[in-house]
């Protein structure tokens, strides 16, 4: 089984809001599966599925982005799933708003979320697909940034990068890690794609 996460934090408030990327693609695949998350006793919405051919746990961390590591743990623990089989999906300011990037076995850089899952799972070895927000401007604190929710010229370039993590988690369960990264990051695809 493979745990899908996407980070992000609970409530209206947080709705739509570049922090919340990851939680804007599990509702997406939700929402296209006609799935509805329920809440559960690891302080997760959860919901245990079958998609890209294989047995998939969404998971929304209901514990804010600061904690997330301690629904994923538990949830990990339970089912006994190996962090090589945990993909995350979450947001990240080193990367231009519409930029993917797949990531393993490497630090926080500076994100709260992957920061929780890496101490709590006491790995680097799982899976992440950092979606890129862009940062902000020289007046506006990051903190405020991530926080802040995408116009709407930026939406439609969200909703493509939500079909887009949708090819990659399908590739990245059925045809391995390396052969993806190869297929995403190569640069003369993204010339030509």
């Amino acid at each position: 089984m493979f745990l899908l996460v996407g980070l992000g934090n609970p409530g209206d408030k947080y709705s739509k809001t570049r922090h919340n990327i990851g939680f804007l693609f599990i509702d997406a695949i939700a929402s296209k599966n006609g799935l509805t998350l329920k809440g559960t006793k690891w302080r997760a919405q959860t919901e245990k599925v079958f998609l890209w051919r294989n047995q998939v746990m969404l998971v929304k961390p209901e514990t804010f982005m600061n904690l997330s590591g301690e629904a994923v743990q538990q949830i990990a623990d339970y089912y006994q799933v190996e962090p090589q089989k945990i993909i995350v999906v979450h947001d990240d300011m080193d990367l231009m708003l519409g930029q993917l990037k797949i990531s393993i076995n490497r630090g926080a850089g500076g994100h709260n979320g992957i920061r929780s899952i890496i101490n709590l799972l006491g790995t680097k070895e799982f899976l992440r697909i950092r979606v890129g927000v862009g940062r902000p401007d020289a007046v506006m604190r990051s903190s405020d940034f991530v926080l802040s929710k995408f116009n709407d010229d930026e939406m439609p370039i969200i909703q493509e990068q939500v079909k887009k993590i949708e090819e990659i988690v399908d590739m990245l369960m059925n045809e391995g890690v390396l052969k993806t990264m190869n297929f995403y990051h190569d640069p003369i695809r993204k010339e030509n794609p």
